[in-house]
């Protein structure tokens, strides 16, 4: 039997805890999904190492998953846009039942290979693609069918998995087991699985995007800023990474439509937006690049 589908001997009276001590069951296994993931490390560190060259030759993230591993792929694909500006188009997700399983639990759809493999193809992968292939038992057909149609297609796999030797992570050119054992509620991979594949996911694409220099420093240089509470983040990391007052920031954010990164480098090398863009450009995005020496 699959770990993640053992049930917990440490927990095998839990109808029966006080409150508190449900509440600390729940809560304290959490510490394992953190545990699992710093275990595998290495092999995330490898797989944004691959990553990096194909996102950087105009490649596509995709996440191809089912139930709260695929919700948790979709998740991971849709905040890389405001948080990084990343092109919605290059970080697509699939999910086992369609868009509408994002909501209401699609009974069944998990286990059509074919529907997976159809999915896949239907975004055309190529060999620039990375495809995150998410199944917490590592054995969900419908992520399978994605695997070999990615694989097929020439596309970098990642395979993601919470049990050993799990065929998602054995048969991906990387694969990652984050081997966070038995659930409190048994089955139950919404619980630490879950967490520590959001962990995973979230560690993968936002080192991707320091790497894409996406980030100057720890800063969020690169946000969209959509709403209120983004423009005003945009100020406060511009004064930030330039020690400028806040009328100085906010004149030179409205020059460039708000983007963090031109008006960083335009207030540090004293240049004009225009020349703060040009600079940025030959200097593929790194703001450390188009920054005067």
């Amino acid at each position: 039997m699959l770990k993640t589908e053992t049930p917990s001997q440490q927990h095998a009276q839990l109808d029966q805890y006080l409150d508190i001590d449900l509440v600390s069951a729940f809560i304290d296994d959490q510490f394992n999904a953190v545990r699992a993931v710093q275990a595998a490390a290495p092999r995330i560190a490898a797989a944004v190492a691959a990553a990096v060259p194909r996102m950087q030759a105009g490649g596509r993230l995709i996440y191809a998953g089912a139930g709260t591993s695929g919700r948790l792929g979709v998740l991971d694909s849709v905040e890389l846009n405001p948080t990084f500006s990343w092109p919605n188009e290059r970080a697509l997700a699939l999910l086992a039942g369609g868009n509408g399983a994002m909501f209401q639990a699609v009974e069944g759809a998990e286990d059509d290979r074919a529907q997976g493999a159809a999915d896949l193809l239907a975004l055309a992968p190529g060999p620039n693609d990375v495809v995150f292939l998410l199944a917490a038992s590592g054995g969900t057909p419908y992520v399978l069918g994605a695997l070999d149609a990615a694989r097929e297609a020439g596309a970098l796999t990642v395979g993601l998995a919470n049990n050993a030797d799990a065929p998602v992570a054995l048969q991906a050119e990387i694969g990652i087991t984050l081997d966070t054992g038995e659930e409190v509620i048994s089955g139950s991979t919404r619980l630490k699985a879950g967490t520590s594949q959001k962990i995973a996911l979230n560690t993968i694409s936002s080192a991707l995007m320091v790497r894409l220099h996406k980030v100057y420093g720890n800063l969020m240089v690169d946000l969209k800023p959509t709403n209120a509470k983004l423009v005003q983040r945009s100020v406060r990391l511009t004064m930030h990474a330039t020690g400028v007052d806040e009328a100085a920031a906010r004149a030179t954010l409205e020059q460039c439509n708000f983007h963090v990164k031109v008006a960083v480098v335009a207030l540090l090398n004293k240049q004009s937006v225009e020349q703060a863009r040009a600079a940025l450009e030959q200097a593929q995005g790194s703001v450390r690049a188009a920054l005067k020496k």
